[in-house]
């Protein structure tokens, strides 16, 4: 499969880029700084130029025209405002979306977070509270494309460096708690293989069941 990355130089998607490049699929790593492009290419990813921020829905169709699927696993960062949670983590999730829809490509993941849908704690810090209300808002616009778009959203606990378990959590409601980004990725490369996934939104944590029997286990 050729599978387009938004966020293509994140630590998520890096350790995505291995394990699809690993099993034969074709990654393609959208970034925005060329100076990230080797990193991409070491990861065994094709690494493409894009700003998600001031691009065009036509540009970034351009970029994912061929692809077998899509994932979001973009965002604005430690140390962003909350001007960029908006345009990262909502605008840059839709554009994609559109993108996919006009390319036609239908199967798309978005890398979420955890119990978004409460929405932000009373009293939370604002730049937090912006992205909790991005990500809420960005899950929401995806849920409403079921017709143009066979979407899966994760929604992953606090994520670590800790090497991958190979053993997590995954379920429509999981309580909170931390996730290696290796298991993230590895989830996310299992949900791209299962079409019964579709539809869904998932919360992952760290757990006990080995990640395809989790997969398995919530396909329907």
């Amino acid at each position: 499969m050729r599978i387009v990355i938004a966020g293509g130089h994140g630590k998520i998607a890096l350790r995505l880029e291995r394990l699809l490049a690993a099993r034969g699929d074709t990654p393609v790593g959208l970034i925005r700084n060329p100076d990230h492009a080797d990193d991409v290419r070491a990861a065994g990813a094709e690494p493409v130029l894009i700003d998600l921020e001031t691009a065009t829905a036509t540009q970034l169709t351009e970029k994912v025209m061929g692809a077998d699927a899509v994932v979001f696993a973009a965002g604005a960062g430690p140390g962003s405002g909350s001007a960029r949670k908006d345009t990262v983590d909502r605008a840059a999730a839709a554009l994609l979306a559109d993108a996919a829809s006009l390319a036609g490509v239908r199967r798309y993941i978005m890398v979420s977070a955890i119990s978004v849908d409460e929405g932000p704690a009373p009293g939370a810090e604002p730049v937090w509270a912006a992205y909790v209300n991005a990500k809420r808002a960005a899950d929401d616009d995806l849920r409403q494309r079921s017709l143009e778009l066979d979407w899966t959203i994760l929604r992953p606990g606090r994520l670590t460096e800790e090497p991958g378990t190979g053993r997590v959590r995954l379920a429509p409601k999981a309580e909170r708690a931390d996730v290696p980004r290796e298991d993230v990725a590895a989830v996310i490369a299992a949900l791209l293989d299962d079409p019964a996934t579709i539809g869904q939104v998932l919360e992952l944590v760290g757990g006990d069941v080995p990640i395809a029997e989790a997969v398995r286990t919530v396909a329907v």
